[in-house]
């Protein structure tokens, strides 16, 4: 379209070049050839007329056709006409009219026939008959395109004219009185604002008590068998309502009083009385307890865990899995967070195990753990109190706490750095003997460590940086190389005879009513006048007969440590005897307080009784 345009603006510009040069040939021929001028004619003498006006008064209808029909053009040669008539001779303005209109007319030929030449370039002429059908079809293009214009221009002025038809009837037919609108506009406004404040629903009542109220009464039932299913879980066993303490009634209701499903069964369930909608807290997947309150269980914790902690602490965590959940639980679990607290704060009792070792009483095991015999016996049912066995596993009940709060702290301290030990020998020692000559000093060291704590008690310590702020001191001492004689003491005891243990050492019943219920010792039981040997060497302190102890012998092994040999039928060793370990002291007997031949073993530190077998390998 632009480059059709261009091309004709280039033509008009040729054309008017081409009416320039007309023009100025015409004027150089009048010059050299001046047109001869006309015979003056006398004009005959008549009547003076009226000189019509060029241009009619204002207000004045113009003669003639009417301006908006008659082509300009026309209405330009009749105002030079009459200009022409009217001054009865040609001014220069009409001769410059009819250059400028002739020049326009032949720069309108000159347009026309490049318009024409340009076209012929375009669609030349051919007798080839399929060239001729294009150009023909080309050339009707702008005829259908005006008739398709047409047709749907009276297309749509056809539409136009029913539409405006139409609202001109229907606006005729349905005219409203302003009244009418108003009256209406005011029912519909009361009608919304009632069911803005009103609704259809259905309230449930049990046992008389009105429970909530829902949009429908199924979903009441809805609400209330799922209800069921949730109580029936949480309890374990199977659960349904009673139907004749469950009402419905249906009708209007305030729409602010109506809940959903969920918050009907929460209040159905708090009427009932058997599960709570509440928050749980787990400890190692054990419900321990619940609350009501949100976000007063993780409370609770974290002041359990900010009372061990300070500006040292670096973590503190609690080693069980803890877990709180939102979720129906029996009644009887919900607790106030006061007792909750102390009870987590408190122990429980839990089942741990027990490797017998050498020396151990299935008294002591029990007293230790803080259980009875009896109590022992029930968690580890089948054994032989008196014949346990070094490295049998028992099941013991103990009170362990609720939550084990693990807590890494950064410590700073200063701690003693051990001294060496330098070892000289001497002649004067005996073996195994050792003397100090110059004592040691511990030294100081600036320690930075990460300490693990559980409940409060040190399980591992691990040193980040050490600084020696002082060295320490050797110590030097003297150990002997002297023979030792086979009285002194090795430390060490071995057993008095070789038997069956027939009494262990602690609490027991008496023995034919005539022995202690509280044992000091141990019985081994051995045929009569068998050798009874010195555990360790020693000094005898006492030899001779002690009432229920019958035929005794006592030796100290220095150290605060003491041995007994009681019930014996003879003696072979007197008071200030220096005895060697394993030698002969006496014979089984059954002397005193006794119902058969064995013998009586004890041993005492610092005069207390300790149980002989912590010390018999």
């Amino acid at each position: 379209m632009s480059e059709h345009i261009q091309k004709s603006d280039h033509a008009a510009r040729q054309s008017r070049r081409g009416g320039k040069r007309l023009a100025a040939g015409q004027a150089e021929r009048e010059r050299k050839c001046p047109p001869t001028p006309p015979e003056v004619q006398p004009e005959p003498v008549s009547a003076p007329t009226a000189v019509k006006p060029l241009i009619p008064e204002w207000g004045e209808e113009p003669a003639g056709p009417s301006r908006r029909t008659e082509p300009r053009r026309r209405r330009l040669r009749q105002a030079v006409q009459s200009w022409q008539d009217t001054e009865g001779e040609i001014s220069p303005v009409v001769t410059g009219c009819q250059a400028l209109a002739e020049k326009a007319k032949n720069t309108r030929r000159h347009w026309r026939r490049l318009v024409r030449e340009k076209k012929a370039k375009r669609f030349p002429e051919s007798e080839r008959l399929p060239v001729q059908l294009l150009l023909l079809a080309w050339g009707m293009l702008p005829t259908l395109g005006g008739l398709l214009g047409e047709r749907i221009r009276a297309s749509r002025k056809q539409r136009r004219e029913r539409v405006s038809a139409l609202r001109a009837k229907l606006g005729h037919r349905w005219r409203l009185h302003p009244a009418m609108l108003l009256c209406g506009g005011c029912v519909a406004a009361a009608i919304g604002l009632f069911f803005s404040v009103y609704t259809f629903g259905t309230t449930v009542l049990y046992d008389g008590e009105v429970i909530a109220a829902v949009g429908s009464q199924s979903a009441a039932e809805e609400a209330a068998s799922d209800l069921e299913a949730v109580t029936a879980r949480t309890l374990g066993e199977s659960y349904t309502i009673d139907d004749s303490l469950l009402q419905y009634s249906s009708g209007l209701l305030l729409r602010q009083d109506v809940v959903d499903e969920t918050t009907l069964e929460e209040d159905l369930s708090q009427q009932i009385g058997l599960v709570t909608q509440a928050y749980s807290l787990y400890v190692d997947g054990e419900l321990v307890g619940a609350t009501p309150y949100e976000g007063a269980l993780e409370e609770l914790l974290s002041q359990l865990q900010s009372s061990t902690a300070d500006e040292n602490t670096i973590s503190c965590e609690f080693a069980e899995d803890v877990e709180i959940k939102q979720e129906y639980v029996p009644t009887e679990k919900v607790m106030n967070l006061g007792y909750l607290a102390e009870l987590l704060y408190s122990t429980k009792t839990a089942e741990t195990t027990y490797t017998v070792k050498a020396g151990d009483t299935w008294s002591e095991i029990a007293e230790d753990h803080g259980m009875t015999s009896k109590e022992l016996l029930a968690l580890n049912p089948g054994y032989n109190i008196d014949k346990i066995q070094i490295g049998e596993v028992l099941t013991l009940s103990e009170a362990v706490p609720y939550l084990t709060v693990t807590v890494k702290q950064r410590e700073y301290y200063v701690e003693d750095v051990m001294y060496d030990v330098e070892y000289t020998d001497s002649a004067y020692l005996y073996k195994g003997d050792y003397q100090v000559t110059s004592p040691g000093e511990y030294g100081a060291a600036d320690v930075v460590a990460n300490v693990t704590y559980v409940n409060g008690v040190e399980t591992e310590r691990t040193i980040l940086s050490s600084v020696t702020l002082k060295e320490p001191v050797t110590e030097q001492r003297l150990q002997g190389t002297k023979e030792r004689p086979t009285w002194l003491p090795t430390g060490t005891f071995r057993w008095p005879i070789s038997g069956r243990i027939t009494s262990r050492f602690g609490g027991r019943s008496s023995p034919g009513g005539i022995g202690s219920t509280n044992h000091q010792g141990i019985d081994i039981a051995g045929p009569y006048g068998t050798p009874v040997y010195a555990a360790d060497g020693g000094t005898v302190t006492y030899s001779g007969w002690m009432g229920g102890y019958g035929y005794l012998v006592e030796i100290n092994h220095g150290n605060g440590y003491v041995t007994r040999y009681g019930h014996n039928s003879s003696l072979t060793v007197s008071v200030g005897d220096h005895v060697y370990k394993g030698q002969q002291i006496a014979r089984v007997g059954s002397t005193g307080n006794s119902t058969g031949n064995h013998c009586h073993f004890e041993v005492r530190y610092n005069g207390v009784a300790r149980n002989p077998l912590n010390y018999l390998p």
